[in-house]
């Protein structure tokens, strides 16, 4: 169990922190304490339940027998609070017909270890304590921790890294101690959290299908728990890709879960691109204006791929879209000269191929590539236009062109109508397997009056596509497979070999469901709400990709995050998906577009922000959607 309220985690297993593995407190990526063993009159309680309680908070429970001769009943519950902000509170009730003198003690202690190094089985031996003020310290070359305690411990054995306290319960009566960790110098997490203005709106969902409420609950409390503030800029936040392995920012993940939570506000979509515009890369150079990223796999089908040119294919996507959602005329200024760099650079390297290719102009051309860059043409001229300035027609010329050609040379044809080739090598040969990368091209974008961009695909191959996603080869009951079942290097397991992962999987059920093609969207999203139930709501990046059968649940991947904020933001999207909400905030006008089979029964959305107000939908057990909220500037499109 992973407690998250970045920069601070909590990593259990059970209530006993016994410093196995990733077990402990951490502190921007650092273990502050891997150690904190309780013991009531010498034992430790049996423990009988161990849960989340919010995205940062996990509640321990356990029982003991302290009254002699009373039988096997347990007469004295013990409770642990565990915050991801380095607090643990430890409260024992009282069940005894007799007032009750328990003598209590907490054994720490830490390494003071880096992640990476612990994970990796490099951490050191624990470090000696020093007793300090009420309760004990702990230095090494990398930095200090320290413990303290309330009420002060009655004796402190730093040789032992102990405190202990006497405590006195009356009948039914209950008694607590409460711990406090952190690195010195530094200030208390929680009230930072606390005192932050969150751009992530509090929505609620409620409906026939009871599991609603709680995904997007824990997927807004999950992405509130990655929120992180920019260095240079406090007031600007972005969110963690995930822990606890990737706490820090990655820019293309940063940048797709702020599009996908659009509909809970556009403060985060803001911050995030301020954020990203101080990293962009300026002067001559085939890189300027490009948003820099690492290289990430691409499954074994491709080479490693350039995640900065995803990101900046979607830096003038998000900003486009987010002034479709409400984003003020000021800050979409702010931000338009960013944009336009990025759009210069789309129009110069497009320049010179026919083709984006990743990682540099000797790779493959990637179909997602193609389909984030159509995408970025499409949605940046229609920005371009909006503010008055100039290069959108350029842009609509170069995208027409690019979709003549995708339709012509990625195309492969085959039993069912063929397949989109997730990639054409630097001689022209297209590289076949059928890998959930396709997902992109239904991804077309956001226009002004609601309506969506043209994709890179004809209506006769989408349909072909859309019959290939509902398959069993690539739907495996629990969301959509990496690569498909069929296909030679299927694993899984594999991160892009065959593991169903979250961000494709929610993209496909929002463009099937724009598309058309309600069936396969309808299929997609029960598996992935039903894979949701069985992670307690909170889904992990990825899960392996086997069949569904009755009965089974769905395999946790050992290396994904979880929580992670594009899981969390794909809840948004695949609940508000069910309304099919289109805003135009500048034209003033708000369009739906549901689902018309309503696979959830009735649905009813509240507290989403269109145009800088509150937005609240309901949809009905016939498809049918109706605003039960709005600004007042808004009017109903068609």
């Amino acid at each position: 169990m992973i407690c998250v309220a970045l920069p601070g985690l909590a990593i259990s297993t059970e209530g006993q922190m016994t410093g196995r593995g990733l077990e402990g407190f951490y502190r921007a990526g650092r273990r502050v304490l891997s150690r904190c063993v309780v013991r009531v009159a010498g034992r430790e309680p049996v423990a009988v339940q161990a849960r989340m309680a919010a995205a940062d908070r996990a509640r321990f429970v356990g029982t003991l027998r302290a009254s002699p001769g009373t039988g096997p009943d347990p007469d004295v519950i013990v409770e642990r609070d565990r915050y991801a902000d380095g607090t643990e509170r430890i409260t024992l009730h009282s069940a005894a017909a007799r007032p009750l003198r328990l003598p209590v003690e907490v054994a720490l202690g830490t390494d003071l270890a880096d992640l990476g190094a612990i994970a990796s089985g490099k951490a050191g031996p624990e470090l000696p304590a020093s007793v300090h003020d009420s309760g004990l310290r702990w230095s090494s070359a990398t930095g200090n921790a320290t413990v303290t305690a309330a009420p002060p411990p009655s004796d402190a054995l730093a040789s032992a890294g102990l405190l202990r306290w006497e405590l006195e319960l009356p009948p039914g009566g209950s008694a607590s101690v409460e711990l406090r960790v952190r690195p010195d110098r530094a200030g208390p997490l929680r009230a930072v959290v606390r005192a932050a203005t969150s751009p992530v709106a509090v929505a609620r969902a409620e409906g026939d299908d009871p599991r609603v409420h709680a995904f997007l609950r824990t997927s807004i409390e999950d992405l509130q728990a990655l929120l992180l503030r920019d260095s240079a800029r406090p007031a600007d936040t972005h969110l963690a890709a995930g822990a606890p392995w990737r706490c820090g920012l990655a820019p293309a993940d940063a940048l797709v879960a702020a599009r996908m939570a659009l509909p809970l506000g556009t403060g985060l979509a803001a911050g995030t691109l301020r954020i990203l515009a101080r990293t962009q890369l300026g002067g001559p150079g085939p890189q300027a204006g490009m948003i820099p990223g690492p290289r990430r796999d691409a499954g074994p089908h491709l080479p490693p791929h350039c995640t900065g040119t995803e990101a900046t294919l979607l830096f003038p996507v998000l900003l486009a879209e987010a002034r479709r959602w409400g984003l003020p005329e000021r800050e979409t200024e702010e931000l338009l000269p960013a944009a336009e760099r990025c759009l210069t650079w789309l129009r110069t390297t497009a320049e010179r191929d026919a083709y984006l290719r990743d990682p540099h102009p000797e790779g493959p051309a990637r179909c997602e590539t193609q389909a984030h860059a159509h995408r970025a043409a499409l949605l940046g001229a229609d920005l371009l236009d909006s503010c008055g300035r100039s290069g959108g027609a350029a842009l609509r010329q170069w995208a027409e062109e690019l979709r003549t050609a995708f339709r012509r040379d990625f195309w492969v044809d085959g039993p069912g109508g063929g397949r989109p080739a997730v990639a054409r090598t630097p001689d022209g040969r297209p590289v076949p397997p059928l890998c959930s990368a396709a997902v992109h091209l239904l991804d077309t974008g956001l226009l002004g009056g609601g309506g969506m961009a043209p994709g890179l695909l004809d209506k006769v191959q989408t349909e072909s596509l859309a019959r290939l996603l509902g398959s069993p080869v690539m739907d495996s009951g629990w969301g959509l497979r990496g690569l498909g079942a069929k296909e030679p290097g299927f694993n899984p397991f594999g991160h892009r070999a065959g593991a169903v992962r979250v961000q494709e999987t929610a993209l496909a059920v929002a463009g099937l469901a724009a598309a058309g093609y309600e069936k396969e969207a309808s299929a997609l999203l029960l598996g992935v709400l039903a894979a949701a139930e069985s992670f307690g709501h909170r889904l992990p990046e990825m899960y392996a990709g086997q069949q569904r059968t009755e009965g089974s649940a769905p395999l946790p991947h050992p290396a994904a995050c979880r929580p992670a904020a594009i899981p969390a933001a794909a809840g948004v999207l695949l609940l508000t998906t069910l309304a099919g909400i289109r805003p135009d905030a500048p034209a003033g006008t708000v369009t739906l577009r549901p689902l018309r089979g309503a696979p959830l029964g009735e649905i009813g959305l509240t507290g989403l922000r269109v145009a800088g107000a509150p937005f609240s939908v309901r949809v009905s057990r016939l498809g049918l959607a109706m605003v039960e909220e709005a600004a007042e500037s808004l009017q109903l499109g068609v």
